[in-house]
């Protein structure tokens, strides 16, 4: 082993502080609604938020559930392409993994209810992030 091979290895370890968040903002499967009666027991309860694209339901955890778990309605009326649909759920799920550690525990049902306008990806990534964050925000406190 050389003085290269060291550093390189160094390198490609995280050290303990990254180690120790990395778990904290993973999103799992037991973060995720699965079945249709997940979603639908969520869909009847509260409306949290309301947004110029997205609303925001929940319902009370299931006896024995540790954590947040997010469900995801994006409608093809409401979101053509699939890039389109896939982008918001990608936003979506980043702006849950980064505050589901601070939510209630709860299971919370995000559906988009209006169209989403032409425009670049970027913009539509960007403009869902922001709703999505302003929602779970206002879920915290």
């Amino acid at each position: 082993m050389n003085a290269g091979d060291a550093s390189q290895d160094a390198i490609a370890r995280p050290d303990a502080l990254a180690a120790s968040t990395r778990g904290l903002y993973r999103f799992p499967p037991e973060a995720r609604l699965h079945r249709p009666s997940e979603f639908a027991a969520a869909l009847k309860g509260r409306r949290l938020a309301r947004g110029a694209f997205f609303v925001l339901t929940s319902a009370a955890a299931a006896p024995g559930q540790d954590t947040a778990r997010l469900g995801l309605i994006i409608a093809k009326r409401f979101a053509p392409h699939a890039s389109t649909r896939n982008a918001i759920k990608r936003a979506i799920r980043e702006s849950f993994r980064m505050t589901r550690h601070t939510l209630p525990v709860a299971d919370y049902v995000v559906r988009l209810n209006a169209r989403v306008p032409e425009g670049s990806l970027t913009h539509i990534k960007r403009t869902t992030r922001d709703e999505a964050d302003g929602h779970f925000r206002r879920v915290k406190r």
